[in-house]
């Protein structure tokens, strides 16, 4: 799961040796982009199940998609079909609604990502307030769990939102990444801090990390370098944006490239 960038015993290492320890990073596609396409026209072009193989195949070590109620992009029948075809980690995101929970629990993904998106809205735009939800979250991350399935939970980079998140018992949180991609767009790197402080907590409560929405080529191997113990970074909007100009293998291995560069 991790290596440590030095061979010493560890009795010979310094404590600021130990912090060197390093997690792999994967990189989770997000193929809700491709279904909207698909979904344009009504027919199976572009085939969603071949696009996640392909994906796979091009070295993604994970899909991720994010059914809404209303299936206008990824439905409800693509989450059951991708079980058979995903054989990196599987990633189902979404709000835990009725359905939602039923579709989980019947698929068995490697991980449920918990996101407190309204039904309405273009896209996930805010975390888990993990203090006002937690009896709530409580409930629903035991039940995934008691049936196997890893869980993280979406949430801002908070430290009190973190805390909250341990208490909720979940295994993993994802930083929601949005304030720290506009900031490094207009220039300000110093918009990454409280991710590193969210992620230093999260490493001293023993909560894995997760991150995304925003991240880009352009930014993730700064991001990686300020994250300790990143180990999944889920990208859909930005990686389908940048393959249009550059092909779809040779984005997902400039992603791999800057993600490992970081390490």
């Amino acid at each position: 799961m991790y290596f440590c960038r030095t061979y010493l015993n560890f009795s010979q290492r310094s404590v600021n040796d130990v912090f060197q320890i390093r997690y792999m990073t994967k990189l989770s596609v997000n193929i809700n982009k491709i279904a909207t396409l698909r979904n344009s026209r009504g027919g199976d072009v572009p085939n969603l199940l071949q696009f996640a193989k392909d994906a796979q195949r091009f070295g993604a070590e994970g899909i991720t998609i994010h059914p809404r109620p209303d299936e206008r992009h990824i439905r409800y029948q693509d989450a059951r079909d991708l079980k058979s075809e995903v054989h990196t980690e599987y990633n189902i995101e979404g709000n835990p609604v009725t359905s939602f929970m039923e579709l989980v629990l019947e698929v068995k993904p490697t991980q449920v990502t918990l996101v407190p998106d309204a039904e309405d809205a273009i896209t996930s735009n805010a975390g888990w307030d993990t203090i006002v939800h937690k009896d709530f979250l409580v409930d629903v991350i035991k039940e995934f769990q008691q049936n196997g399935i890893r869980t993280s939970i979406f949430v801002d980079p908070v430290l009190e939102q973190i805390e909250g998140a341990k208490a909720t018992g979940t295994d993993r949180i994802e930083l929601y990444t949005e304030a720290f991609a506009h900031q490094y767009g207009l220039g300000n790197k110093a918009g990454v801090v409280p991710y590193t402080e969210s992620a230093k907590l999260a490493n001293s409560l023993g909560l894995g990390i997760n991150a995304g929405h925003d991240l880009s080529l352009d930014n993730i191997k700064f991001f990686k370098e300020n994250i300790p113990n990143l180990l999944e970074v889920s990208i859909g909007h930005a990686l389908i944006t940048e393959s249009i100009y550059m092909g779809v293998e040779n984005v997902i291995q400039m992603y791999l490239g800057r993600l490992k560069d970081s390490v």
